[in-house]
């Protein structure tokens, strides 16, 4: 696997995974009873995008180390 084959590997799984991160521990407007005006009841209240940006890094560096693991073995 050359680098930039790596890399797109790489991206194409922390694009997946972060769509898998998404929707943990998010809570909507109006779950929490806190609607804005102006706003969708369904719009999240703390997305917390840099934390689930971290954990969707780490969790694709496992993954493509998978991934890579397998290439190399198969010697593809």
């Amino acid at each position: 696997m050359t680098i930039g084959g790596g890399l797109a590997v790489y991206f194409v799984i922390w694009w997946t995974v972060l769509f898998v991160t998404l929707p943990f521990g998010v809570r909507s407007q109006a779950e929490s009873g806190e609607v804005q005006k102006g706003t969708d009841p369904g719009a999240p209240v703390a997305p917390a995008l840099l934390k689930k940006a971290l954990i969707t890094s780490i969790l694709a560096a496992i993954v493509f180390a998978g991934v890579w693991y397998i290439w190399m073995m198969l010697d593809l």
